[in-house]
């Protein structure tokens, strides 16, 4: 072992909670900087299985994160502090914990943790509880190894104690703690409760990479189960005694205002009880979802729209494309990227691209469970932000966050809507509570079509490219200037994302240009309109990594050069990016004929410290369509703790940017969403779906994201792949061959 897998009592501090009779080892770790220099505090009995009995602490307890329980009847309890929403936290992060604690996989099961940001915050955002920028197996990485390693310590000097033999003659495999010379053998239940009462170690080690038994294979995941045969809860399937079913009219158009209402014909509806006012419009509450929805349609409101907002998608891109023409605020700047523009016997490219607004199109559309009581707040729901949204519901009624609980369920999806920096249906479902006066449960539901068209969406954006090329080929200079609105602004996060006017979320993939180009300037302009916008799926990427990778292989073309040499030659700097480029080349067959009207295309791309390289194979038909055939994904994305989980998210993350490039998009016509639900929001059918291959580099490396990275590669891939079979450029998404 080396020194940097060890860690002591100076360096991180344990919790140790014993248990009443039969209950067993409660265990987790807090690391430095996350406490905030708080003291210590007790924490509420962890809850879950276990034996008949209550669970108590033990008196030396520091402030609790606990991630580990092992109960007398021998099962272990892994608490997950993120949400799963289909991206396998649940099985990564149990694998963590079995690998240092050497479980059995059969024993493990997986508790969702509590929203509390003291013992659960996202490591990566300081005092925050969350989940997002595939930063869930990232930042948990030691920190829930070291859980499974500790927990393993005790479990063995309980036993060396029992059985009076050296600690260092204890063997521990699949659950089983062995003395082969003594011939005595256990179970962790069988200690569980001793191991309590063990003192917290001073060292322990982790294992090395080579020692591996879990990490690194595809254990089965915890969550099918539960998702094939039914029990597992979403949000949809809580049903509480007395529970109310609340929805919302929302104004047609963002920024308009409620003027009045009529709820009488709502309000004879059978099983609609109560009609009420809220800053998001008018909440119909019935004892049923068609009730609710039959008082919604037959509400009669008048909307104030004099300050709402009425501009279509034309007239946006005119004010984009003008914007586009100033300089904006710089976000990189090296060398002279001016000069070497307008220099003598350079030859300058231009181009302009367009992303439209999109929806994330999560298949469970929002929703949330919310019950007043004597001591706060309860909440049940498949929650992304689990502070945020303590504290929006928290300030709604006027209380502690501490009093607002979550009770943790499965989303069906997210792709980051639920992560909402403003808590929007959250808080609206606390404020239907306040204003019914209710203490019954009431469940909002948000339809599809108000998720379309009242919901948040990844923004607008506009591109405008320049580079130039010397007399040997060679790019000289890039600019690039962004226009957008910002994400961060004018939520919690801006502080932390916006930097002297740029947001980086609208930069992120451009301002880290690998390529090598001595003159290089990206600018950004962030407009300010009332359309809500959140991050979607792989965030400033989604525009970016295309913006980028289509541009050079405009370049590459220009000077008559293989993109894939030209990507070469420019990333010698960069071998993460070279090794999954390389990767996805040679299984592809790059170079190989692919016959007439048929292309190849590559692109590769790196997020969330990710890397991603992507070959696109696709057919141009007759009739002027085309079909994606085919697609290579070469990912470096660390240890792949879980490679089918990786191959998964590849896949899933590729064909979730597919969509996008097919045919996702979001419109406007004087204010109003044109699109309301699947029939003309498109998102890619199984039909659509290429033969996808995955390839994982190797690596020693920390895990690093794999839930967005695959998602902005796919577009500059097939467009890439388009333009090798048309000869044309392609500069809007989503990709058309009638444009």
């Amino acid at each position: 072992m080396t020194e940097k897998n060890r860690f002591s009592l100076d360096r991180r501090r344990f919790l140790v909670v014993s248990a009443g009779t039969g209950a067993g080892l409660t265990l987790g770790v807090l690391l430095p900087g996350c406490d905030g220099g708080q003291a210590a505090a007790p924490a509420p009995a962890p809850s879950g299985p276990g034996k008949a009995g209550s669970q108590l602490l033990s008196a030396q307890t520091f402030e609790p994160n606990a991630f580990v329980r092992i109960s007398g009847d021998n099962r272990v309890t892994v608490i997950v502090k993120h949400v799963e929403m289909g991206q396998g936290a649940y099985t990564g992060l149990a694998t963590l914990v079995a690998e240092e604690l050497d479980a059995a996989w059969s024993q493990v099961q997986v508790e969702a943790a509590p929203a509390d940001p003291a013992r659960y915050n996202n490591l990566f955002w300081g005092k925050i509880q969350g989940t997002g920028g595939s930063t869930s197996m990232a930042n948990s990485w030691e920190q829930m190894r070291k859980a499974g390693a500790a927990a393993r310590a005790m479990l063995v000097a309980a036993a060396a104690k029992a059985w009076a033999v050296p600690e260092d003659e204890i063997t521990v495999s699949e659950g089983v703690l062995s003395h082969a010379a003594g011939d005595h053998q256990a179970s962790f239940g069988d200690f569980a409760e001793r191991a309590a009462q063990q003192p917290v170690p001073g060292e322990v080690m982790l294992k090395d990479p080579e020692e591996f038994r879990l990490i690194g294979t595809p254990v089965p995941r915890k969550d099918s189960k539960a998702k094939t045969n039914g029990t597992a809860r979403f949000t949809q399937d809580v049903q509480l005694p007395g529970m109310l079913t609340a929805l919302v009219a929302h104004p047609p158009r963002f920024g308009a205002k409620l003027k009045s209402f009529d709820a009488a014909k709502a309000k004879a509806v059978p099983g609609v009880q109560q009609v009420v006012q809220i800053p998001t419009g008018v909440a119909v509450l019935a004892g049923d979802f068609w009730s609710a929805k039959k008082g919604r349609d037959a509400l009669r409101i008048e909307w104030d729209e004099s300050d709402a907002f009425n501009q279509g998608t034309p007239e946006l891109l005119a004010q984009y494309r003008e914007l586009a023409l100033k300089p904006g605020n710089v976000a990189r700047d090296e060398g002279d990227t001016e000069a070497a523009l307008r220099a003598p016997g350079h030859k300058t490219l231009q181009a302009e691209m367009t992303f439209p607004y999109l929806a994330h199109a999560a298949m469970e559309p929002m929703n949330c469970v919310l019950q007043r009581n004597d001591k706060g707040v309860e909440i049940w729901n498949g929650a992304q932000f689990q502070t945020p949204d303590q504290r929006a519901v928290a300030a709604v009624f006027g209380i502690a966050p501490e009093q607002v609980k979550i009770n943790m369920l499965y989303a069906g999806g997210s792709f980051g809507r639920r992560a909402n920096p403003q808590s929007d249906y959250v808080s609206e479902a606390a404020q239907i509570v306040k204003a019914s006066d209710s203490r019954v449960p009431v469940k909002l539901v948000w339809t599809r079509e108000d998720d379309m068209r009242a919901g948040y969406y990844r923004p607008m954006y506009l591109h405008r490219m320049e580079a130039a090329l010397d007399r040997e080929g060679n790019p000289v200079a890039w600019r690039q200037r962004v226009v957008g609105q910002s994400i961060a602004a004018g939520s919690a996060f801006e502080g932390m994302l916006v930097k002297d006017g740029v947001d980086v979320t609208s930069v992120e993939g451009a301002a880290n240009l690998p390529y090598a180009i001595p003159n290089l300037r990206i600018e950004l302009h962030t407009t300010q309109l009332p359309v809500p916008v959140q991050w979607w799926r792989s965030v400033g990427s989604t525009h970016t990594a295309f913006a980028v990778e289509t541009f050079i292989d405009r370049l590459a073309a220009e000077t008559g050069r293989d993109p894939l040499e030209f990507r070469r030659t420019l990333l010698k700097k960069h071998p993460r990016h070279l090794a999954v480029l390389e990767l996805a080349a040679d299984k592809a067959g790059w170079g190989e004929s692919l016959g007439e009207m048929r292309g190849r295309g590559i692109a590769v791309h790196e997020s969330f410290n990710s890397y991603v390289a992507q070959v696109a194979e696709v057919s141009v038909h007759a009739d002027n369509s085309f079909s994606v055939d085919r697609v290579v994904i070469a990912v470096d994305c660390g240890i792949a703790v879980n490679p089918d989980v990786v191959r998964a998210q590849m896949e899933g993350g590729m064909g979730y940017g597919l969509s996008a490039a097919l045919s996702s998009e979001i419109t406007f016509e004087a204010g109003s969403v044109v699109q309301s639900n699947f029939n003309d929001y498109q998102v890619l059918r199984i039909g659509q779906m290429p033969e996808v291959e995955v390839y994982i580099v190797p690596s020693a490396q920390p895990p690093s994201g794999v839930g967005e990275p695959a998602t902005p590669v796919i577009a500059p891939a097939v467009a890439n792949a388009l333009r090798a079979a048309t000869g044309r450029y392609f500069e809007r998404l989503p990709l058309a061959l009638s444009a």
